[in-house]
């Protein structure tokens, strides 16, 4: 549920095909994300799980995402 969240923000954002997107996908250097995009999704996840993501920058893969957001939600 929170990796297909995150998945469908991430694609939306990049413009992607959501299926090209897996937890170990960086989202830097395999989606060429720039600061701008990567605020814009950090922005997006804050607001969809109702969290605040500190530091924006320890953010590289998808996976990270999600745990992140578990941890913080205590969702599974």
């Amino acid at each position: 549920m929170v990796f297909e969240k995150i998945r469908e923000i991430i694609a939306s954002n990049l413009e992607i095909d959501p299926k090209t997107i897996t937890l170990e996908t960086n989202i830097n250097e395999d989606l060429k994300a720039d600061s701008l995009d990567l605020f814009k999704i950090v922005n997006d996840i804050e607001d969809e799980f109702n969290i605040k993501i500190e530091y924006a920058e320890t953010v590289e893969t998808v996976e990270d995402a999600v745990n992140y957001v578990k941890e913080q939600t205590k969702e599974g």
